[in-house]
């Protein structure tokens, strides 16, 4: 079974000064970097996600805007896959499907923001597609939602993204555990 880092949208609108800064994204960033060291340590493929806006009135993820560029936590190498999406799913309209199964990638590390859209939509979708997943819940961030007139604390909106992930959609384990076991 070959295992692979996924990493999604970890780019510069979701840190500080962005179009759309997330909470802790920059210690989740941090957690990301330190999974795609122990990947590269260990040659393992790594596969970095990047969402483009190209819906009219977009805010973030604008093509060439400094904001679409993937963070410098976790610059690409060359060498490393990258795709760019326009979904939540990682995996529509992508060809992130084909080259997993073209390099019999079995088993996936998830890691990226954001959690309640991007991470929960990939995670989902990587399990109906026969993927074992494992998720690096303190390398993933989000934001603030309001629903109802009520806004719901990142941390609150994390933790049930997690916890309705892990079990059956996934592992989430924190990154140190992930890299003691790859």
């Amino acid at each position: 079974m070959q295992t692979a880092l996924l990493l999604v949208d970890i780019q510069n609108d979701y840190f500080p000064d962005g179009s759309m800064s997330l909470v802790n994204s920059v210690e989740a960033g941090q957690k990301a970097g330190i999974l795609l060291e122990k990947f590269r340590s260990k040659k393992l493929p790594v596969i970095h996600m990047q969402h483009l806006s190209v819906r009219p009135g977009a805010t973030f993820f604008v093509p060439g805007t400094p904001g679409v560029e993937i963070n410098s936590c976790v610059t690409p190498l060359e060498s490393e896959v990258q795709f760019t999406k326009k979904f939540p799913n990682s995996f529509r309209d992508t060809g992130l499907l084909q080259h997993l199964q073209e390099n019999k990638i079995t088993k996936l590390v998830i890691a990226g923001m954001m959690t309640h859209m991007c991470i929960d939509s990939t995670t989902r979708a990587a399990f109906d597609l026969g993927f074992s997943c494992t998720l690096a819940h303190d390398a993933c961030a989000t934001r603030d939602i309001v629903y109802s007139g009520k806004i719901m604390q990142a941390a609150q909106v994390h933790s049930s993204f997690i916890a309705a992930l892990n079990g059956l959609f996934a592992t989430a384990l924190p990154t140190e555990e992930i890299c003691a076991n790859i």
